[in-house]
C-alpha cells in the first residue's frame, strides 16, 4: 500500500535530454519544480504533519520559519540581558527572582518575562525549587558563552545601530546612503580622506574590531603556519590584536602594522603595553594612497577586502602585487559566502551588514582567487580549516 496520499501528483516523466544542461541537471530542475508545487499544496502540508515519517521534518521547518519571524525578539532579549549585566550578576551563582529584581531595580512582573524568555533561549537556566527554596536562575550554556566572549558582547550592543538601519529593510535596499547610522559608524569605508579621520571618529569601531579579533585570530592561526616567516605586515591591522595573538605564538617574528593614523596610535600603545615595541612598528597611513611598507615576507589582510567594493579591492591587490618581493606571501582572511558547514554568516548577516555600512560585500572564494590572479598573482588557494565560522583563509603568491 502506498504511503503517498492520493491528492499528491506523481513525478512527471523525465525530460528529453538537454544537450546544454545535461540529463542530470534537467532532471534536477524538473524535480525541484515538482517539489515546489507539492510544497505549496495545503493538503500536502497537512498530510506531511500527520504522517509519522515526515512529521519530524515538517515540524523542524515550521519551527525554523517561526524562529525567523521571531528572530528580532530573540536578539532584543539578548540585548536586554547584556545591558542589564545579567550574566555577570549570575556568574557567582544562581539568584531568585526577588533577589534579581532588587539588584536590577526592575519590577518583578517585567523581569519574570525577561527571565522566562532567556531560559527559553538557553541564555539562562531555571534551578530548583529545592527544599523550600524559591526557584533560582543561573547561567545557561549560551549565557556563559556571552560572558566569556568580549567580542560577542560588544557586537550585541553594537547591533542597535544595525537594527536602526534595518527597521525598514526595503527602504535600505533601495537607497544605500552615507547618512545611514552604520555608514556614519564605519566612516573610513566611505570617506574620501580616511587618513584625516580623528581619534573620536575611529575610536568606537576600532574598539569593536579589537574586541572581536581574538576569535578571528584563532581560526587563522589554526589554518596556517606562521613559523616559516620572518616578518609579518598586517594591513588595516586596527589596534594590533591579531598581530599580538600571532606574536604570542611566534616570538621570533618581526611585526609591522599599517592603518589610519588615529588607529595606528592605538596599536603602538598596545604593543608597548605588551612588551612588543622592540620587534614591532606601526606605520600611519592609507594602504591605498601611501606606499606599502617594505621588508615583509608575509602580508595579511584580515577582514579588510570585504569592507570595500570591487574597484577598491582590485586597486589594492594590484598595488600589493607590485610591492611584494619574490618569495613573499599574501594571506586574506574574511567571511566568504557559500561556505559549506558554516553558519549563514557571510551569505545573510554580512550581506545586509555591509550594505547598511555603505561599502563592500562578502565574496565567494572563487571570486577572490580570480581577482588575485587578475591582479597578477600566479598562485592562490583556499586553505583547509576544521571549522570556518568567522573567516576563511586564502594564500596567494606573487
Amino acid at each position: 500500500m502506498s504511503v503517498v496520499p492520493e491528492h499528491v501528483k506523481p513525478l512527471p516523466d523525465p525530460p528529453v535530454l538537454n544537450t546544454q544542461l545535461g540529463l542530470l541537471a534537467a532532471l534536477k530542475a524538473r524535480f525541484l519544480q515538482w517539489r515546489d508545487g507539492l510544497l505549496l499544496q495545503r493538503r500536502f502540508q497537512q498530510w506531511a504533519l500527520a504522517f509519522p515519517l515526515t512529521r519530524p521534518l515538517a515540524r523542524r521547518y515550521a519551527v525554523r520559519l517561526f524562529d525567523l519571524c521571531a528572530g528580532f525578539i530573540y536578539s532584543q532579549v539578548l540585548l536586554a540581558a547584556v545591558r542589564l549585566d545579567l550574566f555577570e550578576m549570575l556568574s557567582d551563582g544562581p539568584l531568585s527572582l526577588a533577589e534579581l529584581s532588587k539588584r536590577l531595580r526592575l519590577g518583578s512582573d517585567a523581569l519574570e518575562r525577561l527571565l522566562q524568555a532567556a531560559v527559553a533561549l538557553d541564555l539562562l537556566e531555571r534551578r530548583g525549587p529545592h527544599a523550600g527554596l524559591q526557584t533560582r536562575y543561573g547561567l545557561g550554556m549560551l549565557g556563559a558563552s556571552v560572558l566569556t566572549s568580549p567580542g560577542v558582547k560588544a557586537m550585541i550592543q553594537h547591533h542597535a545601530l544595525f537594527y536602526h538601519d534595518m527597521a525598514d529593510p526595503v527602504a535600505l535596499l533601495k537607497r544605500r546612503g552615507s547618512d545611514r547610522a552604520m555608514a556614519s559608524y564605519w566612516a573610513y569605508a566611505t570617506s574620501e580622506n580616511p587618513s584625516e579621520l580623528h581619534d573620536v571618529a575611529v575610536g568606537e569601531y576600532s574598539a569593536l574590531m579589537a574586541a572581536s579579533q581574538p576569535m578571528v585570530a584563532e581560526e587563522i592561526l589554526s589554518s596556517y603556519n606562521f613559523a616559516q616567516h620572518q616578518h609579518l605586515l598586517d594591513l588595516g591591522g586596527g589596534e594590533g590584536v591579531f598581530l599580538a595573538q600571532v606574536a604570542a605564538r611566534h616570538p621570533r617574528l618581526q611585526l609591522t602594522l599599517m592603518d589610519l593614523p588615529a588607529v595606528a596610535k592605538r596599536a603602538a600603545l598596545r604593543f608597548e603595553q605588551l612588551g612588543l615595541s622592540a620587534r614591532s612598528q606601526c606605520v600611519a597611513g592609507s594602504f591605498l594612497s601611501d606606499p606599502i611598507p617594505k621588508g615583509a615576507d608575509l602580508i595579511s589582510l584580515v577582514r579588510v577586502a570585504h569592507d570595500h567594493d570591487d574597484e577598491f579591492v582590485m586597486r589594492l591587490l594590484r598595488k600589493l602585487h607590485q610591492s611584494m618581493s619574490a618569495g613573499a606571501r599574501l594571506l586574506i582572511a574574511e567571511p566568504m559566502v557559500q561556505t559549506k558547514g558554516a553558519m549563514p554568516v557571510a551569505d545573510a548577516y554580512f550581506a545586509m551588514y555591509l550594505w547598511a555600512m555603505g561599502s563592500g560585500r562578502a565574496r565567494r572564494p572563487e571570486e577572490l582567487i580570480s581577482m588575485l590572479k587578475l591582479a597578477g598573482f600566479r598562485k592562490a588557494r583556499l586553505l583547509r580549516q576544521a571549522m570556518p565560522l568567522q573567516v576563511r583563509v586564502i594564500l596567494a603568491e606573487p
